[in-house]
């Protein structure tokens, strides 16, 4: 696949590229050079455990949760 680069320095990344690694307007990349190379980096946005934190929706102390948990088996 090829891009051409345009006056002021843009390229066009492939749609087929954008598609398979998600790349929609916003998406940060990251480029450096590697052994000759650009390479671009797809950065992320979210911490993997922010991105779950409260998502049980309950007040109950972990402790509790796998108590209960263990006393139902």
């Amino acid at each position: 696949m090829n891009a051409i680069v345009a006056e002021r320095g843009q390229v066009t990344i492939p749609k087929l590229l954008r598609l398979r690694f998600g790349i929609k307007p916003g998406t940060v990349l990251d480029f450096r050079e590697e052994n000759g190379k650009i390479v671009a980096i797809k950065e992320s946005k979210k911490d993997a455990v922010a991105a779950v934190r409260g998502c049980l929706k309950s007040r109950k102390r972990t402790d509790a949760i796998i108590g209960e948990m263990r006393d139902s088996v």
